[in-house]
């Protein structure tokens, strides 16, 4: 079956009209005879989007409860089963109830688009988990329900829906987004001219990142190379030199010319010998690069210039930079240089050549040129063919003059000329033509192939032998360094992997995208075997899943790719774009060990967090049968002890002794009746569910009666609850338990005679009520520590209970939406702080 495709309309602020566009994009389709469902739209009220429901299907919602409280959400296998064309589900970033077979939304919507439905959802720029913080710090309003970027960018079509910050605001001001009372208060926080200007900006931006992918896609998959000049991207070329902060500084200017500009930095790691970067200097430039917003980024390549204009045009780069030549004049009379060949190369990409100190002042530290180019393979024939003739013609007129062993000595030295250039074969060509010439021309008898003289024989052939050793010394001297070059350049390759790892960028994503760029290729993918495939399914799509991807197509299984990585029985990296040699597969083979690992280490965190809860319901387990077995017997114990002796009619109790007993029997279940509430109360709580009925509740009417049920302890306590103080929301029962177990705490550990204060004050929109008793007090470090349950601070009373109290206190306070924290009483002693809402005017 083919999944389903995934239409997403992004808005930058609530009410610039998602719902509504994702409305009406489902009544056009109806017209087009599609067929078409309303999985889930919130309407929040606004009649012309509720409007636009009339003659739409609409699936019934999935009937919940929670905490006490009903509650509705999306009816996945509704949904499934009624296998409509197309649903409209709204909020992709909702959170679902707890119980729910899914935490958020956006993974039901995953189930129907596995089933083949197509979705038509909505989401907010400031859902997106990694602009979460960024909105938080422009507006000020956490954002709890949050959606992946990965979610909404896999997305096949994703929609801004713009309006003007001014014209949201008149919408606003018309009563067309909330209700009337809350139109002045959303003006004047979260919906400012300035925050919706920024995340107005933010959605913007965005998209054209998504855009920017597609566009990259699009022209990855129809094999277009040229530069399409959609948005500025500069690149900037480093060599490790000296001159690359100065580069890097003129880069960025040239970017932050052009609004949004990209700025990417690549070292080209050369693999013929002329890779003579300072690793020092590259880290401080990275470095550098970073701290202006850009990129870095390392390839491999022989022909450097080449290699910048590869890569230039694989990022869709505008502009290049790079720096003047730092060789002298002398050597740039031999080759054109980088800078030159690059240029001439650049086709549409701007090519910027900045001055520097360093310019003409050659290269830092000794170079050698290791491996035999193409160029000086041919030089060195050339050299050979022609300087022979040449020099044979220069020596003609002298030979009478000169001496065989100087001709000798000199037809030697333009050999061994020839092994320097060009390498072995040119030179033994070189030393058999030399030979033939001496021989032919200056060894007596001349003209004629014979040597009359032995002498002169030894010396031709010691001339032959000590060319051809010659020659062989040069070319294993250049195969050497061309495996060094080649081998320095690998391990600059696997050092920017460890780096990777050490910098924590050994996210499946990142991997793939810097190997893809480090050697040039279209795509990198890593595949995983299906259940049912077998290993002769190498060429089968259906037997291979897609884990994580970079670049264009993927591979949809490693036959179709052009090299791959068999990593184990399940795992394979699949490389697209061209066919790496034997030399490459090293560090392909390393980036897929390391792909493998965090593979592994992303399953194993999903893993953890999936388990977070049952461990936490265990250790309450362990720990409340741990607690059950002395404090629920104790009390228990008593009370039967006490009843058990009453209803001995063998002795003879007097009233006295009655009534003692008596009240040691309903001192006791009184005692187990609180204990028991409590853990039931806590389960309530473990288990989200704990009823909540949140309503405007007055301190001067719940202090009081908190009070009350102390019973005799209630002595003990006074107050300062001002009648003045505002309402707060809260459970008027839950709160009063809250006031109990901390008020009952602060007795248990008060001096004699000295009594409790329960005071409240109020603050911005807050209501504190404060619980300040004298006793010894708790050291600041171990504060959190008296909320764990079942635990008392230093277990030294084993008559107090499981120690469920201020667990319990917090656990109320926090799903009253409140919050609960200790302080410490000046003077000596604890203060428990209890902070509300206050209660809307």
């Amino acid at each position: 079956m083919l999944r389903g495709r995934l239409r997403v309309f992004l808005g930058s602020a609530p009410g610039v009209g998602k719902t509504y566009a994702m409305l009406d994009e489902g009544r056009r389709a109806v017209e087009r005879g599609r067929d078409v469902v309303v999985g889930l739209v919130e309407t929040h009220d606004r009649p012309r989007t509720a409007a636009l429901l009339d003659g739409l299907e609409i699936i019934p919602r999935r009937a919940m409860t929670h905490r006490g409280a009903a509650f509705t959400e999306l009816d996945v296998d509704a949904v499934i089963r009624r296998a409509p064309r197309i649903a409209l589900i709204d909020e992709l970033a909702h959170t679902n109830v707890p119980g729910s077979r899914n935490a958020k939304r956006w993974q039901d919507i995953e189930e129907i688009l596995e089933a083949g439905i197509d979705v038509v959802s909505t989401v907010n720029i400031q859902h997106l988990e990694s602009i979460n913080d960024v909105v938080q710090a422009i507006t000020g309003v956490p954002q709890r329900e949050t959606v992946p970027d990965e979610v909404v960018r896999r997305a096949d079509q994703v929609e801004l829906v713009d309006m003007a910050p001014e014209a949201l605001r008149r919408r606003m001001a018309h009563g067309n987004v909330y209700a009337p009372e809350k139109v002045d208060a959303a003006l004047a926080n979260y919906f400012r001219v300035g925050n919706l200007t920024a995340l107005r900006e933010l959605a913007l931006l965005w998209v054209a990142g998504k855009v920017d992918e597609q566009l990259d896609r699009y022209r990855a998959e129809h094999g277009i190379a040229g530069t399409w000049e959609a948005r500025e991207r500069v690149v900037v070329a480093l060599t490790g030199g000296p001159e690359g902060d100065v580069l890097i500084r003129r880069a960025a200017r040239i970017a932050d010319r052009s609004k949004g500009a990209d700025l990417l930095a690549v070292h080209v790691t050369r693999a013929d010998g002329l890779a003579d970067a300072d690793p020092a200097n590259l880290v401080r430039q990275r470095a550098l690069v970073e701290s202006v917003g850009g990129t870095y980024h390392q390839v491999v390549g022989d022909d450097v210039a080449g290699a910048l204009i590869d890569f230039a045009k694989g990022v869709n780069a505008t502009q290049l930079v790079l720096g003047a030549s730092r060789r002298g004049r002398f050597a740039q009379l031999f080759a054109r240089g980088v800078g030159m060949e690059t240029t001439s190369r650049s086709g549409s990409i701007d090519v910027h050549m900045v001055t520097h100190p360093h310019i003409k002042k050659g290269k830092s530290g000794a170079r050698q040129r290791a491996a035999l180019t193409r160029t000086r393979r041919i030089g060195g024939w050339a050299l050979a063919l022609l300087g022979l003739p040449v020099l044979s013609a220069v020596l003609l007129p002298f030979r009478e003059m000169i001496t065989l062993p100087s001709e000798i000595l000199l037809f030697l030295l333009l050999v061994v000329a020839v092994a320097l250039v060009g390498g072995m074969l040119p030179a033994v060509t070189a030393a058999v033509l030399g030979f033939l010439l001496l021989n032919y021309l200056f060894t007596p008898p001349t003209n004629q192939f014979t040597v009359a003289e032995p002498e002169n024989v030894l010396a031709l052939g010691v001339y032959v032998l000590v060319a051809i050793m010659v020659s062989m010394v040069v070319d294993v001297a250049a195969r050497r360094t061309r495996e060094a070059a080649r081998a320095g350049a690998d391990a600059e390759a696997l050092s920017a992997l460890a780096g990777y790892v050490l910098r924590g960028e050994a996210a499946l994503p990142s991997l793939l995208g810097r190997l893809r760029e480090m050697f040039g290729l279209t795509s990198v993918t890593l595949l995983e075997r299906g259940a049912a495939a077998t290993p002769d399914d190498q060429g089968d799509p259906a037997a291979w899943r897609i884990v994580a991807t970079s670049g264009g197509e993927p591979a949809t299984c490693p036959a179709v790719a052009e090299t791959d990585v068999v990593i184990d029985e399940e795992l394979v990296l699949a490389a697209r774009g061209r066919l790496l040699d034997a030399s490459d597969r090293r560090i392909l083979e390393a980036f897929a060990a390391e792909a493998a690992v965090a593979l592994r280490q992303q399953r194993l965190a999903e893993q953890a967090e999936r388990a977070k809860p049952l461990a936490e319901a265990d250790r309450m387990r362990t720990a409340l049968l741990a607690a059950v077995s002395h404090d629920l017997r104790t009390p228990l114990a008593s009370a039967k002890a006490a009843v058990e002796s009453l209803g001995n009619t063998a002795i003879d109790w007097s009233p006295e002794d009655r009534k003692e007993l008596l009240a040691t029997a309903d001192e006791s279940l009184a005692k187990l009746d609180r204990l028991i509430a409590n853990l039931l109360d806590m389960s309530r709580l473990q288990a989200g569910a704990l009823g909540v009925s949140l309503q405007r509740v007055a301190l001067d009417e719940v202090v009081p009666r908190a009070i009350d049920d102390l019973g005799p302890l209630s002595d003990q306590v006074e107050t300062d609850v001002s009648i003045e103080l505002p309402e707060i929301m809260a459970d008027p029962g839950l709160l009063e338990r809250v006031l109990v177990n901390l008020i009952s705490n602060a007795l248990r550990h008060s001096p004699p005679g000295v009594k409790v204060l329960v005071s409240g004050s109020w603050h911005e929109e807050h209501v504190e009520i404060r619980v300040i008793d004298r006793g010894p007090g708790i050291p600041a470090d171990s504060h959190e520590r008296v909320f764990l349950p079942f635990q008392r601070l230093g277990d030294r009373d084993n008559h107090s209970g499981v120690g469920l109290g201020l667990a319990l206190a917090r656990g109320l306070t926090e799903a009253m939406g409140g919050a609960l924290n200790p302080d410490e009483t000046p003077g000596g002693g604890l203060t428990m702080i209890v902070t509300m809402p206050m209660a809307a005017a």
